[in-house]
């Protein structure tokens, strides 16, 4: 008995000792990610290239009209905006509407009911891509809202051939219920630390889709918005094709916010599961591998097994004040996240809750995305689910 207990004890603290280790590389990936300088050999444009943002919109959400408008204040010389949907009963093209009729030299609204594969968003801006004027194209999902500057930032980097695209952080904001806040910690305490983490390695292989910009003819070299329609996690293949062909992300350190729109408990559950299931279809080696970083919940479990001895308490009570300093460094100095600091409480919670949604990630093969069901293949394409 006492030998198995060692044995369990080993197996929990290995990924107890990781995650702790990997909360403090993340600190430090993010300081070396907020001071690096760009380097002065970089090539530069001459003049500012035109830009085209297109802002994929599906429904009302919270804080749209405020985020759609984001785009059109840009302080660049030359930029157009296409708000895209695909419906016409669609809610928010009176929003969308509004917002042309202030920028009628700046705004196009493409209302196209394109069905090239099963993921909407891939269908939708396929919709808005015609209406595009320029070869710079930005995508902004609809709950991101831009700062004057972003287009300044994030243009920039494309002046060099090698870069393939050009990705921003971005952090949530506006989250008022628990559910809301612990979606937030999920972004900006969990997924953007390790976007970071990755990108300052060199082991990031993937783009931010909700804030990317890239060449017209980078999207033509990978096969053009078509060939991603069915696949769930279209950022992370247009990565990869851009890393087969020799060309390079650039991830700017230039943080956009994103708005958490979260109805009750029931939708965050199943929001959270969705996005593990996105992770495991893009990477099933990586998702499978960060159980050995989830230091909490399996020092939960070894407390647990141990029966609350002075061993399994001590292991606790480490990995929580490691992984709540880690984080309150993250989100307070790293992006600035009052909001995130105010609900760093709930961040156990979320972890084991994080757990389970791992489990379920790993076990369901079904994902329902914006009330569709559809099973995802080993290769991360998608196939539509029929019930028996």
């Amino acid at each position: 008995m006492e030998l198995l207990l060692s044995l369990v004890t080993w197996l929990f603290l290995i990924p107890v000792i990781g995650g702790s280790v990997y909360g403090i590389l993340c600190v430090f990936t993010i300081w070396l990610f907020r001071t690096r300088q760009p380097s002065a050999s970089s090539p530069s444009f001459a003049h500012l290239p035109p830009v085209t943002i297109l802002k994929p919109v599906c429904g009302l959400e919270k804080n749209l009209e405020d985020n759609l408008r984001s785009a059109c204040l840009q302080d660049y010389p030359e930029f157009q905006v296409v708000f895209s949907v695909q419906n016409l009963d669609d809610p928010a093209i009176p929003v969308l509407k509004e917002i042309q009729q202030e920028h009628p030299e700046r705004v196009s609204v493409a209302i196209d009911n394109r069905s090239a594969g099963l993921n909407g968003k891939i269908n939708n801006l396929l919709g808005a891509l015609p209406h595009a004027l320029h070869d710079i194209l930005v995508i902004s999902d609809s709950d991101i809202h831009l700062e004057q500057d972003y287009l300044r930032n994030i243009v920039p980097p494309l002046a060099d051939p090698m870069v393939g695209f050009v990705c921003t952080p971005y952090k949530a904001i506006s989250a008022k219920r628990w559910f809301e806040k612990l979606a937030l910690l999920t972004l900006n305490a969990d997924f953007i630390p390790g976007v970071i983490f990755a990108y300052v390695t060199g082991t990031a292989k993937f783009c931010l889709g909700s804030s990317v910009a890239f060449r017209r003819s980078s999207l033509d070299e990978m096969g053009g918005l078509e060939s991603l329609a069915d696949y769930l996690v279209e950022d992370y293949e247009m990565g990869r094709r851009l890393w087969v062909s020799g060309k390079r992300v650039v991830l700017m350190p230039h943080i956009v916010k994103t708005v958490v729109d979260l109805k009750d408990a029931f939708q965050w559950w199943n929001h959270q599961v969705c996005w593990d299931q996105k992770t495991h279809a893009a990477n099933p080696p990586g998702f499978i591998a960060a159980i050995m970083i989830k230091s909490v919940p399996l020092a939960v479990l070894l407390a647990i097994c141990r029966l609350g001895d002075p061993t399994g308490w001590a292991v606790l009570g480490g990995a929580l004040l490691l992984r709540l300093a880690t984080a309150a460094l993250i989100l307070g100095w790293g992006l600035q996240d009052r909001e995130g600091l105010k609900s760093l409480a709930l961040l156990p919670l979320r972890d084991m809750a994080g757990l389970v949604f791992w489990a379920l990630a790993l076990a369901k093969k079904k994902v329902v995305w914006r009330g569709s069901r559809m099973i995802v293949n080993r290769d991360g394409r998608l196939a539509r689910w029929e019930s028996p």
